[in-house]
């Protein structure tokens, strides 16, 4: 090998080790960082007097395409604009105790990827999880407090499922 070959090679060598070791000095052990957390919004929930009378209000004087559970809004997600999202609006009956034990008048859902995943992650940063991941056809949800008490909603949803669920209910989507 010749001299100017092997001091390249030398160069590259140790420009690598300089990476990887200021990687190892900067990257605490099981730090997952680099996972995705919160992807969007998946739904607005909030408290009100007359949940009908509100969703009509929204339908008349807005124009959202109202159900018996509020409105859906459909779009298109950013990294792969062939598939679509949906974000749920939601009045609650000012009486209802799912929001509990927040005394909020809102509840916040919000989309992940891996919901298994980031409940593990999220015990292990000393995050309250109020319960226990629940599995439906359109999708896997849990609820964690946040540092004032608010109960949020995660949810990783399965789109399409979520999409002929609301065609079989006959539920219009806000587009």
């Amino acid at each position: 090998m010749t001299k100017k070959a092997f001091i390249l090679l030398a160069l590259l060598v140790s420009f690598g080790f300089g990476f990887a070791f200021k990687s190892m000095l900067t990257k605490e052990p099981g730090d997952d960082s680099k996972m995705k957390r919160v992807t969007g919004i998946g739904g607005i929930f909030f408290k009100c007097n007359d949940p009908q009378k509100m969703r009509d209000w929204y339908s008349r004087h807005l124009g959202l395409n109202t159900n018996e559970y509020g409105a859906v809004f459909e779009w298109f997600q950013g990294a792969d604009s062939t598939k679509k999202g949906f974000t749920q609006w939601s009045p609650f009956s000012a009486k209802t105790k799912y929001f509990e034990p927040s005394t909020k008048d809102f509840m916040i859902n919000y989309r992940v990827d891996n919901l298994e995943a980031l409940v593990n992650q999220l015990r292990k940063e000393g995050v309250v999880i109020a319960d226990s991941i629940e599995t439906y056809d359109y999708g896997k949800f849990v609820h964690i407090i946040d540092i004032e008490g608010n109960k949020v909603e995660l949810w990783e949803p399965d789109d399409v499922e979520f999409e002929k669920l609301g065609i079989q209910l006959g539920a219009a989507t806000t587009k």
